[in-house]
């Protein structure tokens, strides 16, 4: 799994005052699809914070806003794994409308401890990860 898809529908509720996608609705759309990502790995982030005290947090977020969703416009978000370090993930995103580019942000995130200071990513993990990556690991 190189790729994951994620559908979507534009509901009138993602959009502003001009009938486009207001700009930090990208924001959530794209969080449905690195959960929906990491869900599909099997990483279970509920047992991941419950039995091990870790998350994942969003440090930096890189986007560009290139073309304009509207009300009802069927939407695919898609992500990639990047880069993978010590207690750092990189994931690549993009918003489509058909073949159509709409958004595209590279997130940062970091694995912490429930008090807030950087955790290595466990070995069980990673491992998930560089295979859905193919393997693209920075140590």
């Amino acid at each position: 799994m190189n790729e994951h898809r994620f559908p979507l529908r534009v509901y009138y509720e993602d959009t502003d005052l001009a009938g486009i996608v207001y700009y930090a609705n990208y924001l959530r759309f794209i969080e449905r699809g690195r959960s929906e990502y990491v869900r599909a790995l099997g990483i279970d982030q509920v047992e991941l914070k419950e039995g091990r005290g870790l998350v994942f947090a969003v440090r930096r977020v890189e986007a560009d806003y290139l073309s304009p969703a509207r009300f009802d416009d069927r939407l695919e978000v898609l992500t990639a794994i990047g880069q993978i370090g010590g207690a750092r993930l990189v994931m690549a995103q993009r918003v489509m409308r058909g073949e159509e580019i709409l958004f595209t942000a590279q997130v940062t995130l970091v694995l912490m401890s429930l008090e807030g200071r950087p955790v290595r990513i466990p070995a069980d993990i990673r491992a998930r990860l560089e295979e859905a990556g193919g393997g693209s690991a920075e140590r």
